[in-house]
């Protein structure tokens, strides 16, 4: 079974974590504190959880990068090297301080985070849905009431091994292209947030392909 490493384990990265659990996966978790603040995190998820470092999070088979954008620059380029790496950044320049490129629509925050990390093969995922809707939301392959969530990535075989994750810990996927695309889904955006449901209603709204798709296509830069 793969280890799946969270570099981030703040709302977004330790939901993620909770699901890869709960669907059989070990994983390894770190932040930027230190593995001795994530000890009631790994003690509510079990013994397939452990914490570390980023280093250390980073060996493993699958990494999920959850940090706020403005970190992007201090991820262990070394060790993700070859790695398929899990992108749910989002700029907010208020938060991160502006980067021109950005700012000027030049490129997107994952093509950024893509340049630092040069080899490793980023997927942008979980970056648009409400952490509460992305821990309620799960539903066996096949349910009726399936959500999807969004993948862009330059790298066909990163997104096959992100749409199996997805797959195993509940979801099903829309590919909206290269990670020159995943602006479609930043926020500000249609598809950032609405098809899941509001924050004021924790359970969140099942959001199948479809509706993802449509809420993708009524993208405007």
């Amino acid at each position: 079974m793969t280890t799946v490493g969270f570099i981030g384990s703040g709302l977004i990265g330790g939901t993620v974590a909770r699901l890869a659990v709960n669907a059989g996966y070990d994983v390894v978790l770190s932040n930027s504190r230190g593995p001795e603040t994530l000890a009631d995190l790994v003690r509510n998820l079990g013994d397939k959880a452990r914490a570390a470092t980023p280093a250390d999070a980073a060996q493993a088979d699958l990494v999920v990068v959850s940090v706020p954008f403005h970190a992007h620059a201090t991820l262990p380029v070394e060790q993700l090297a070859g790695k398929v790496v899990l992108d749910t950044d989002n700029y907010y320049a208020a938060r991160d301080g502006h980067f021109a490129e950005l700012d000027e629509g030049l490129l997107t925050s994952a093509e950024l985070e893509q340049r630092h990390l040069g080899s490793a093969k980023v997927v942008k995922v979980f970056n648009n849905i409400f952490h509460l809707h992305l821990g309620s939301l799960t539903r066996p392959h096949g349910a009726a009431d399936r959500t999807a969530l969004t993948i862009a990535g330059d790298d066909g075989e990163a997104k096959k091994v992100a749409t199996e994750f997805l797959d195993a810990i509940g979801y099903d996927t829309v590919d909206v292209g290269p990670l020159a695309e995943s602006w479609r889904v930043e926020p500000g955006q249609p598809a950032y947030g609405p098809p899941y449901g509001t924050v004021e209603d924790p359970a969140g709204t099942p959001a199948s392909a479809d509706k993802v798709r449509a809420a993708v296509a009524e993208a405007k830069r």
